[in-house]
């Protein structure tokens, strides 16, 4: 059998099982954006690079205010949820050059959601052959670039933007 070494997934996952609470709302009121992936911060919304990605640049957008259902968002939110997907697609475009991207919500835990209880949108960036063997055969993904180095050149590119 051949085995995959990631060890520097150990630090996420032992970080994840300490999370207590919601991950959006502790995330969004601590002063440690780099450290927490916390990409970009809007007026109602932040973006954060997911800590266990599909893809290279894999984020989520939500709103500061804890929100169970989209139908609760006020419309500033998600104006302002809508208008950071739009700009974070191109920021991905002109740092990652995916080919595509998947854009949705898993509402609900029946719909695959991890974090229930916070409405949040994944924007995750697709490359043509991104689904390899290693994902239909052994329903494991591989990364090809730290989480630290996507989220250095994501906020470099980004700080000349506002």
């Amino acid at each position: 059998m051949e085995r995959l070494w990631a060890p520097w997934r150990r630090e996420y996952i032992l970080e994840t099982r300490k999370t207590k609470g919601c991950i959006f709302c502790q995330k969004a009121k601590e002063n440690k954006d780099e450290k927490n992936y916390v990409l970009f911060r809007g007026k109602d919304c932040l973006v954060m690079l997911n800590l266990f990605p599909y893809n290279n640049g894999h984020l989520m957008v939500a709103p500061y205010r804890h929100v169970k259902s989209v139908e609760n968002l006020t419309e500033e939110e998600a104006k302002e949820m809508m208008k950071i997907l739009c700009q974070m697609a191109g920021l991905l475009k002109e740092v990652l050059h995916p080919e595509g991207f998947n854009v949705g919500m898993n509402l609900g835990k029946v719909a695959g959601a991890g974090v229930v209880d916070h409405v949040h949108l994944h924007i995750v960036p697709r490359w043509k052959g991104d689904s390899h063997f290693m994902s239909v055969l052994s329903d494991t993904r591989v990364i090809s670039e730290a989480l630290k180095e996507t989220y250095n050149q994501l906020k470099e590119k980004l700080s000349g933007v506002r």
